[in-house]
């Protein structure tokens, strides 16, 4: 007799014109995770030719199509008002899984973890991308330069891969709808963990990153990449997260 399906997550893609890169993730996720999923919510921010037929999969895929494009945050909060799974996952069209990670990472959760990610394979490279530090200018420069050591622990994680526990995204409210694009993974790491949850970099479950650095090509990315980090150094969230790390150090 087959196992019994155990489906505790709900899965939140947002597709910005971006159907080439997000049918080979539906394929991979109906490949090796549908055991885990209960539903994949899929909003389209951009208007697009209409997907190809979504009803072939293992799990429901609900379609939210916006009016008008919304933010980041905004649209995984709008995704999440359909969610009644233990877990919520907030996941780039371009992330690339060769394996059932999902089932993995839920067994390595602990219970006072709020979040958790893979390690993320960046293109053309052997080893993860590096733990991220508290976000500052200083932060940002020195990861960049060669000799540069990250932390043993991940400050926070990005938001390419984030496996919310739901009763955590509910109690701090989702993500900060002042961030309209970029800033916002940082803000809501610090929130949960100011609220006595833990960010949980899983060390043996790893994903590939297609990865397509909008803030480098384009100048409007760009700018709402610099206007939301000084967001972020305005907000009360930093701050007092900054003290926590210092309190801890």
């Amino acid at each position: 007799m087959p196992a019994t399906p155990i489906r505790p997550i709900t899965v939140s893609i947002v597709s910005h014109g971006q159907q080439a890169l997000i049918l080979p993730l539906l394929d991979q996720l109906d490949r090796h995770c549908a055991r885990s999923i209960e539903k994949l919510v899929l909003t389209v921010n951009i208007p697009e030719q209409d997907f190809v037929d979504t009803t072939g999969y293992k799990f429901p895929i609900v379609r939210i199509v916006n009016p008008r494009p919304r933010g980041f945050g905004a649209n995984h909060n709008a995704a999440f008002e359909d969610c009644s799974t233990e877990w919520f996952l907030v996941l780039n069209p371009d992330i690339r899984i060769d394996g059932d990670v999902l089932a993995a990472m839920q067994r390595l959760a602990r219970g006072d973890d709020g979040v958790l990610t893979p390690r993320i394979l960046e293109p053309g490279q052997h080893q993860p991308e590096p733990y991220r530090g508290l976000l500052t200018p200083c932060e940002i420069i020195l990861r960049r330069r060669p000799g540069y050591t990250p932390p043993a622990q991940p400050a926070w994680i990005p938001g390419m891969f984030m496996l919310f526990r739901s009763k955590t995204f509910r109690g701090i409210g989702g993500f900060d709808l002042r961030f309209f694009m970029y800033g916002e993974d940082f803000d809501i790491c610090a929130r949960l963990q100011l609220d006595g949850w833990k960010v949980h970099a899983v060390e043996t479950v790893r994903v590939r990153h297609a990865a397509q650095r909008a803030s480098q090509r384009n100048l409007r990315h760009l700018q709402w990449h610099v206007t939301s980090l000084l967001r972020v150094w305005m907000s009360r969230a930093f701050w007092r997260y900054r003290a926590a790390l210092l309190r801890d150090t």
